[in-house]
Protein backbone atom coordinates (compact mmCIF):
# COMPACT_ATOMS: atom_id res chain seq x y z
CA UNK A 1 0.00 0.00 0.00
CA UNK A 2 1.63 3.32 -0.68
CA UNK A 3 0.53 6.22 1.20
CA UNK A 4 -2.80 6.53 2.19
CA UNK A 5 -4.47 4.60 -0.38
CA UNK A 6 -7.02 1.87 0.61
CA UNK A 7 -7.80 -1.18 -1.09
CA UNK A 8 -11.27 -1.27 -2.23
CA UNK A 9 -13.84 -4.43 -1.76
CA UNK A 10 -12.94 -5.96 -4.61
CA UNK A 11 -9.28 -5.76 -4.70
CA UNK A 12 -9.01 -7.15 -1.13
CA UNK A 13 -11.44 -9.94 -2.86
CA UNK A 14 -9.02 -10.78 -5.51
CA UNK A 15 -6.08 -10.88 -2.81
CA UNK A 16 -8.04 -13.52 -0.68
CA UNK A 17 -9.43 -15.47 -3.80
CA UNK A 18 -6.04 -15.49 -5.26
CA UNK A 19 -4.15 -16.74 -2.12
CA UNK A 20 -7.01 -18.95 -1.24
CA UNK A 21 -6.44 -20.77 -4.66
CA UNK A 22 -2.65 -20.93 -3.89
CA UNK A 23 -3.02 -22.78 -0.33
CA UNK A 24 -5.52 -25.49 -2.04
CA UNK A 25 -2.90 -25.80 -4.89
CA UNK A 26 -0.63 -26.27 -2.61
CA UNK A 27 -2.15 -28.83 -0.80
CA UNK A 28 -2.65 -31.61 -3.66
CA UNK A 29 0.55 -30.28 -5.98
CA UNK A 30 4.11 -29.77 -5.49
CA UNK A 31 4.70 -25.96 -6.08
CA UNK A 32 8.13 -25.74 -5.04
CA UNK A 33 9.20 -24.99 -8.40
CA UNK A 34 7.71 -21.92 -8.75
CA UNK A 35 9.66 -20.62 -5.99
CA UNK A 36 7.15 -18.74 -3.93
CA UNK A 37 7.51 -20.11 -0.17
CA UNK A 38 10.30 -17.19 0.69
CA UNK A 39 7.49 -14.69 -0.89
CA UNK A 40 4.85 -16.09 1.28
CA UNK A 41 6.67 -16.08 4.07
CA UNK A 42 7.91 -12.37 4.14
CA UNK A 43 3.88 -11.38 3.50
CA UNK A 44 3.14 -13.36 6.90
CA UNK A 45 6.30 -12.03 8.70
CA UNK A 46 5.11 -8.38 7.45
CA UNK A 47 1.63 -8.90 8.37
CA UNK A 48 2.32 -9.63 11.93
CA UNK A 49 4.45 -7.16 12.53
CA UNK A 50 1.79 -4.98 11.21
CA UNK A 51 -0.80 -6.22 13.41
CA UNK A 52 1.68 -5.79 16.40
CA UNK A 53 1.94 -2.30 15.87
CA UNK A 54 -1.95 -1.87 15.14
CA UNK A 55 -1.39 -0.87 11.82
CA UNK A 56 -2.76 -1.77 8.41
CA UNK A 57 -1.18 -5.20 7.28
CA UNK A 58 0.17 -5.73 3.43
CA UNK A 59 -2.55 -8.53 2.86
CA UNK A 60 -5.97 -8.81 4.07
CA UNK A 61 -6.64 -10.62 7.96
CA UNK A 62 -8.70 -13.37 5.98
CA UNK A 63 -5.71 -13.97 3.33
CA UNK A 64 -3.02 -14.47 5.92
CA UNK A 65 -4.59 -17.63 7.28
CA UNK A 66 -3.97 -18.76 3.39
CA UNK A 67 -0.53 -17.66 3.86
CA UNK A 68 -0.20 -19.56 6.84
CA UNK A 69 -1.22 -22.95 5.32
CA UNK A 70 0.59 -22.72 1.71
CA UNK A 71 4.00 -22.15 3.71
CA UNK A 72 2.68 -25.24 5.74
CA UNK A 73 2.15 -27.36 2.71
CA UNK A 74 5.15 -26.01 1.10
CA UNK A 75 7.34 -27.59 3.81
CA UNK A 76 5.44 -30.70 4.09
CA UNK A 77 6.15 -31.21 0.02
CA UNK A 78 9.90 -30.30 0.85
CA UNK A 79 9.97 -34.26 1.54
CA UNK A 80 9.84 -34.71 -2.52
CA UNK A 81 13.73 -33.81 -3.40
CA UNK A 82 14.66 -36.87 -0.91
CA UNK A 83 12.20 -39.33 -2.86
CA UNK A 84 13.24 -38.41 -6.05
CA UNK A 85 16.69 -37.03 -6.13
CA UNK A 86 19.70 -39.19 -6.78
CA UNK A 87 22.68 -36.24 -6.60
CA UNK A 88 24.23 -36.63 -3.16
CA UNK A 89 25.25 -32.49 -3.59
CA UNK A 90 21.19 -31.62 -4.44
CA UNK A 91 20.32 -33.52 -1.45
CA UNK A 92 22.40 -32.14 0.96
CA UNK A 93 21.05 -28.74 -0.44
CA UNK A 94 17.44 -29.58 -0.05
CA UNK A 95 18.41 -30.82 4.02
CA UNK A 96 19.90 -26.80 4.45
CA UNK A 97 16.71 -25.25 2.45
CA UNK A 98 14.30 -27.17 4.43
CA UNK A 99 16.03 -26.97 7.39
CA UNK A 100 16.40 -22.65 6.90
CA UNK A 101 12.76 -22.92 5.80
CA UNK A 102 11.58 -24.99 9.18
CA UNK A 103 13.94 -22.57 11.63
CA UNK A 104 11.68 -19.25 9.46
CA UNK A 105 8.06 -20.57 9.42
CA UNK A 106 8.51 -21.87 13.44
CA UNK A 107 9.79 -18.77 14.32
CA UNK A 108 7.23 -16.73 13.20
CA UNK A 109 4.15 -19.41 14.07
CA UNK A 110 5.74 -18.94 17.68
CA UNK A 111 5.29 -15.57 17.27
CA UNK A 112 1.98 -15.26 16.23
CA UNK A 113 0.50 -18.39 18.30
CA UNK A 114 2.14 -16.02 21.88
CA UNK A 115 1.54 -12.31 20.47
CA UNK A 116 -1.35 -12.03 18.31
CA UNK A 117 -4.33 -10.48 18.47
CA UNK A 118 -5.72 -12.33 15.63
CA UNK A 119 -7.76 -15.73 16.82
CA UNK A 120 -7.64 -17.09 13.55
CA UNK A 121 -4.12 -16.76 13.00
CA UNK A 122 -3.57 -18.46 16.07
CA UNK A 123 -5.36 -21.32 15.88
CA UNK A 124 -4.23 -22.04 12.31
CA UNK A 125 -0.32 -22.09 13.02
CA UNK A 126 -0.84 -24.21 16.20
CA UNK A 127 -2.39 -26.33 14.34
CA UNK A 128 0.11 -26.02 11.73
CA UNK A 129 2.87 -26.09 14.48
CA UNK A 130 1.65 -29.10 16.12
CA UNK A 131 1.51 -31.34 12.39
CA UNK A 132 4.93 -30.19 11.45
CA UNK A 133 6.64 -31.27 14.15
CA UNK A 134 5.17 -34.88 14.40
CA UNK A 135 6.03 -34.70 10.54
CA UNK A 136 9.93 -33.91 10.74
CA UNK A 137 10.26 -34.67 14.39
CA UNK A 138 11.53 -38.37 13.41
CA UNK A 139 14.99 -37.75 12.19
CA UNK A 140 13.78 -37.99 8.51
CA UNK A 141 14.92 -36.25 6.88
CA UNK A 142 15.76 -33.78 9.14
CA UNK A 143 15.31 -33.74 12.55
CA UNK A 144 13.54 -30.60 13.96
CA UNK A 145 14.02 -30.17 17.57
CA UNK A 146 11.53 -27.54 19.10
CA UNK A 147 12.72 -24.73 20.99
CA UNK A 148 11.91 -24.62 24.92
CA UNK A 149 10.30 -21.27 24.20
CA UNK A 150 8.09 -23.25 21.26
CA UNK A 151 7.10 -25.74 23.38
CA UNK A 152 5.83 -23.36 26.25
CA UNK A 153 4.03 -21.07 23.56
CA UNK A 154 2.30 -24.24 22.52
CA UNK A 155 1.25 -25.31 25.81
CA UNK A 156 0.23 -21.53 26.71
CA UNK A 157 -2.06 -22.07 24.26
CA UNK A 158 -3.83 -25.33 25.21
CA UNK A 159 -4.19 -23.90 28.85
CA UNK A 160 -5.53 -20.78 27.35
CA UNK A 161 -8.34 -22.15 24.71
CA UNK A 162 -9.08 -25.68 25.67
CA UNK A 163 -9.21 -25.74 29.46
CA UNK A 164 -11.86 -23.50 30.06
CA UNK A 165 -15.43 -23.53 31.44
CA UNK A 166 -17.76 -22.46 28.98
CA UNK A 167 -20.32 -20.85 30.54
CA UNK A 168 -21.45 -18.07 27.89
CA UNK A 169 -25.56 -18.52 28.42
CA UNK A 170 -25.54 -16.48 24.95
CA UNK A 171 -23.84 -19.00 22.44
CA UNK A 172 -26.48 -21.17 21.60
CA UNK A 173 -26.12 -25.70 21.60
CA UNK A 174 -24.87 -25.95 18.02
CA UNK A 175 -22.27 -23.46 18.37
CA UNK A 176 -20.93 -25.00 21.96
CA UNK A 177 -20.94 -28.38 19.71
CA UNK A 178 -19.10 -26.51 17.22
CA UNK A 179 -16.33 -24.91 20.14
CA UNK A 180 -15.65 -27.97 21.89
CA UNK A 181 -14.74 -30.05 18.77
CA UNK A 182 -12.20 -27.74 17.77
CA UNK A 183 -11.04 -27.79 21.68
CA UNK A 184 -10.97 -31.41 21.10
CA UNK A 185 -8.82 -31.17 17.97
CA UNK A 186 -6.28 -28.73 19.74
CA UNK A 187 -5.77 -30.76 22.68
CA UNK A 188 -5.44 -34.00 20.27
CA UNK A 189 -2.78 -31.78 18.54
CA UNK A 190 -0.88 -31.61 21.71
CA UNK A 191 -1.19 -34.68 23.28
CA UNK A 192 0.35 -36.66 20.42
CA UNK A 193 3.55 -34.52 20.23
CA UNK A 194 4.92 -36.17 23.99
CA UNK A 195 3.26 -39.27 23.17
CA UNK A 196 5.76 -39.73 19.57
CA UNK A 197 8.35 -38.31 22.07
CA UNK A 198 8.51 -34.77 19.91
CA UNK A 199 8.46 -32.58 23.41
CA UNK A 200 9.61 -33.74 26.56
CA UNK A 201 7.16 -36.23 28.44
CA UNK A 202 7.24 -33.71 31.20
CA UNK A 203 4.54 -31.47 28.97
CA UNK A 204 2.13 -34.16 29.10
CA UNK A 205 1.83 -33.21 32.59
CA UNK A 206 0.30 -30.20 31.65
CA UNK A 207 -2.46 -32.08 30.36
CA UNK A 208 -2.99 -34.98 32.76
CA UNK A 209 -3.17 -32.09 35.43
CA UNK A 210 -7.03 -31.81 34.11
CA UNK A 211 -7.60 -35.15 34.12
CA UNK A 212 -10.36 -34.89 36.31
CA UNK A 213 -12.14 -31.53 36.34
CA UNK A 214 -12.38 -31.60 31.79
CA UNK A 215 -13.14 -35.53 32.09
CA UNK A 216 -16.58 -35.28 30.59
CA UNK A 217 -15.05 -33.16 27.48
CA UNK A 218 -11.51 -34.64 27.08
CA UNK A 219 -12.01 -37.41 28.94
CA UNK A 220 -11.33 -40.19 26.24
CA UNK A 221 -7.84 -38.31 24.57
CA UNK A 222 -6.38 -37.92 28.32
CA UNK A 223 -6.80 -41.21 29.29
CA UNK A 224 -5.24 -42.73 25.60
CA UNK A 225 -2.60 -39.93 26.08
CA UNK A 226 -1.94 -41.48 30.10
CA UNK A 227 -1.75 -45.08 28.48
CA UNK A 228 0.45 -44.26 25.61
CA UNK A 229 2.78 -42.31 27.65
CA UNK A 230 3.00 -45.62 29.74
CA UNK A 231 3.75 -47.77 27.04
CA UNK A 232 6.85 -45.33 26.26
CA UNK A 233 8.50 -45.61 29.43
CA UNK A 234 7.13 -46.60 32.38
CA UNK A 235 9.37 -44.64 34.71
CA UNK A 236 8.20 -41.18 33.04
CA UNK A 237 5.07 -40.91 32.91
CA UNK A 238 4.85 -41.79 36.47
CA UNK A 239 6.98 -38.85 36.86
CA UNK A 240 4.49 -36.80 34.90
CA UNK A 241 1.21 -38.33 36.88
CA UNK A 242 3.77 -37.01 39.66
CA UNK A 243 4.39 -33.32 38.13
CA UNK A 244 -0.02 -32.64 37.95
CA UNK A 245 0.03 -33.26 41.15
CA UNK A 246 2.37 -31.19 42.14
CA UNK A 247 0.78 -28.25 39.30
CA UNK A 248 -2.56 -28.69 40.62
CA UNK A 249 -0.92 -28.56 44.02
CA UNK A 250 0.68 -25.52 43.54
CA UNK A 251 -2.05 -23.63 42.09
CA UNK A 252 -4.13 -24.34 45.76
CA UNK A 253 -1.30 -22.90 47.85
CA UNK A 254 -1.17 -18.98 49.09
CA UNK A 255 1.01 -16.37 49.50
CA UNK A 256 2.10 -17.78 52.89
CA UNK A 257 2.47 -21.84 51.61
CA UNK A 258 -1.04 -22.88 53.14
CA UNK A 259 -3.42 -25.41 51.95
CA UNK A 260 -6.94 -26.11 53.30
CA UNK A 261 -6.83 -29.73 53.51
CA UNK A 262 -10.23 -30.02 54.35
CA UNK A 263 -11.36 -27.91 50.89
CA UNK A 264 -13.25 -28.96 47.80
CA UNK A 265 -10.36 -27.74 45.84
CA UNK A 266 -8.19 -30.62 47.76
CA UNK A 267 -10.36 -33.66 47.72
CA UNK A 268 -10.69 -33.03 44.06
CA UNK A 269 -6.51 -32.88 43.70
CA UNK A 270 -7.21 -36.30 45.77
CA UNK A 271 -9.21 -37.63 43.34
CA UNK A 272 -7.15 -36.79 40.55
CA UNK A 273 -4.26 -38.54 42.64
CA UNK A 274 -6.95 -41.86 42.95
CA UNK A 275 -7.10 -42.24 38.93
CA UNK A 276 -3.64 -42.01 38.79
CA UNK A 277 -3.06 -44.84 41.15
CA UNK A 278 -5.66 -46.46 39.57
CA UNK A 279 -4.44 -46.51 36.08
CA UNK A 280 -0.99 -48.67 37.68
CA UNK A 281 -3.86 -51.77 37.17
CA UNK A 282 -3.13 -55.04 39.72
CA UNK A 283 0.54 -56.41 38.74
CA UNK A 284 2.41 -54.44 41.15
CA UNK A 285 5.77 -56.47 39.90
CA UNK A 286 5.36 -55.22 36.50
CA UNK A 287 4.70 -51.29 37.51
CA UNK A 288 7.21 -51.87 40.62
CA UNK A 289 10.20 -49.07 39.42
CA UNK A 290 7.54 -46.49 38.51
CA UNK A 291 5.88 -46.73 41.63
CA UNK A 292 8.81 -46.44 43.48
CA UNK A 293 10.24 -43.62 41.94
CA UNK A 294 7.21 -42.03 41.97
CA UNK A 295 6.87 -42.61 46.05
CA UNK A 296 10.84 -41.11 46.13
CA UNK A 297 10.07 -37.69 43.89
CA UNK A 298 7.06 -37.20 46.06
CA UNK A 299 9.06 -37.21 49.48
CA UNK A 300 11.77 -35.24 48.38
CA UNK A 301 9.14 -32.79 47.06
CA UNK A 302 6.98 -32.82 50.29
CA UNK A 303 9.18 -32.79 53.16
CA UNK A 304 11.80 -29.92 51.46
CA UNK A 305 12.52 -27.51 53.94
CA UNK A 306 11.49 -23.82 54.12
CA UNK A 307 15.48 -22.29 55.11
CA UNK A 308 13.46 -19.20 56.64
CA UNK A 309 10.72 -21.17 58.75
CA UNK A 310 11.80 -22.17 62.29
CA UNK A 311 13.40 -25.36 63.08
CA UNK A 312 10.27 -27.12 64.44
CA UNK A 313 7.97 -25.29 61.81
CA UNK A 314 7.02 -28.51 59.33
CA UNK A 315 8.15 -28.44 55.72
CA UNK A 316 5.59 -25.97 54.10
CA UNK A 317 5.02 -28.78 51.32
CA UNK A 318 3.97 -31.48 53.65
CA UNK A 319 0.43 -31.85 52.76
CA UNK A 320 1.68 -33.41 49.41
CA UNK A 321 2.26 -36.65 51.17
CA UNK A 322 -1.45 -36.66 51.56
CA UNK A 323 -1.51 -37.22 47.87
CA UNK A 324 1.42 -39.81 47.17
CA UNK A 325 -0.45 -42.21 50.21
CA UNK A 326 -3.12 -42.68 47.41
CA UNK A 327 -0.61 -44.83 45.70
CA UNK A 328 0.72 -46.72 48.77
CA UNK A 329 -1.13 -50.03 47.88
CA UNK A 330 0.49 -50.23 44.90
CA UNK A 331 4.07 -50.94 46.80
CA UNK A 332 5.45 -53.62 47.61
CA UNK A 333 5.67 -55.05 50.76
CA UNK A 334 10.06 -54.67 50.67
CA UNK A 335 9.35 -51.51 48.89
CA UNK A 336 7.37 -50.18 51.91
CA UNK A 337 10.10 -50.87 54.00
CA UNK A 338 12.84 -49.00 52.09
CA UNK A 339 10.46 -46.01 51.23
CA UNK A 340 10.32 -45.89 55.01
CA UNK A 341 13.37 -45.67 55.68
CA UNK A 342 13.99 -43.22 52.76
CA UNK A 343 11.06 -40.93 54.24
CA UNK A 344 12.78 -41.00 57.66
CA UNK A 345 16.10 -40.15 56.54
CA UNK A 346 15.07 -36.86 54.41
CA UNK A 347 12.67 -35.44 57.77
CA UNK A 348 15.57 -32.92 58.82
CA UNK A 349 15.46 -33.59 62.67
CA UNK A 350 13.47 -36.75 62.77
CA UNK A 351 10.06 -37.92 62.98
CA UNK A 352 8.09 -35.53 65.44
CA UNK A 353 6.45 -36.73 68.31
CA UNK A 354 3.88 -33.76 67.49
CA UNK A 355 0.26 -34.73 66.91
CA UNK A 356 -0.82 -31.31 65.56
CA UNK A 357 -2.82 -31.03 62.48
CA UNK A 358 0.13 -29.21 60.30
CA UNK A 359 2.03 -32.82 60.65
CA UNK A 360 -0.71 -35.28 60.00
CA UNK A 361 -0.29 -35.98 56.20
CA UNK A 362 3.65 -37.45 57.72
CA UNK A 363 1.83 -39.46 60.21
CA UNK A 364 -0.87 -40.46 57.94
CA UNK A 365 1.74 -41.34 55.02
CA UNK A 366 4.23 -43.53 57.60
CA UNK A 367 1.35 -45.28 58.67
CA UNK A 368 0.31 -46.59 54.82
CA UNK A 369 3.62 -47.71 54.68
CA UNK A 370 3.92 -49.58 58.09
CA UNK A 371 0.31 -50.54 58.37
CA UNK A 372 -0.17 -50.92 54.88
CA UNK A 373 -3.67 -53.33 54.28
CA UNK A 374 -3.30 -56.31 51.48
CA UNK A 375 0.47 -55.79 51.62
CA UNK A 376 1.57 -57.27 47.95
CA UNK A 377 5.37 -59.33 48.32
CA UNK A 378 7.67 -60.25 45.25
CA UNK A 379 6.90 -63.76 44.09
CA UNK A 380 10.03 -66.31 44.84
CA UNK A 381 12.49 -66.29 42.09
CA UNK A 382 11.81 -68.60 39.17
CA UNK A 383 14.48 -71.11 38.00
CA UNK A 384 17.51 -70.39 37.08
CA UNK A 385 16.91 -70.94 33.65
CA UNK A 386 14.10 -68.76 33.15
CA UNK A 387 15.57 -66.08 35.25
CA UNK A 388 18.68 -65.59 32.97
CA UNK A 389 18.58 -61.99 31.40
CA UNK A 390 17.64 -61.93 27.69
CA UNK A 391 19.18 -59.20 25.97
CA UNK A 392 17.51 -55.81 25.91
CA UNK A 393 15.77 -54.84 22.60
CA UNK A 394 17.02 -51.29 21.17
CA UNK A 395 13.87 -49.37 21.46
CA UNK A 396 12.62 -51.27 24.28
CA UNK A 397 10.29 -49.50 26.66
CA UNK A 398 12.04 -50.18 29.76
CA UNK A 399 15.66 -48.47 28.53
CA UNK A 400 16.55 -44.97 29.47
CA UNK A 401 14.25 -42.37 28.11
CA UNK A 402 16.38 -39.37 27.28
CA UNK A 403 13.28 -37.30 28.52
CA UNK A 404 13.74 -38.14 31.86
CA UNK A 405 16.33 -35.44 32.36
CA UNK A 406 13.48 -33.18 32.24
CA UNK A 407 12.08 -34.32 35.50
CA UNK A 408 13.36 -31.85 37.84
CA UNK A 409 11.67 -32.49 40.56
Amino acid sequence: LNGDERPDDDEIFAVVSSLKKIAYFHNCHDMSRLNIWEGLHENLVASWEAVREDSIPPLPMEAVKYCIDSCFYGLLWSIVPFQTEKDRGAIEHAKVMLQDHMDKYMDICQKIISDCPEQSWKEQAFAAVGDLLIYYGSGEPIRYTPSDLLCETINTFVQEYVFINDTDEEIDDHQKIEELHKRRNFLAGYCKLPVYRVIPTEYGSHVLQHYVTFYNDFGDIMKMTLSRLRDNHKVNCAKAMLQALILKFKSLQDEDNDIDRNGEEFHAIKELAKRFALSFGLDAVKNREAVTKLHRHGIIYAVEEDPEAAASAPPPRLAFLELVTEFTNKLLKQDKKVLLDYLDKRVTGGIPSSRSEAWTPLHMYRNSLVHGEGEMVLPPAPTRKAYQRKRRRTGSDEEDDPDDGDFRL
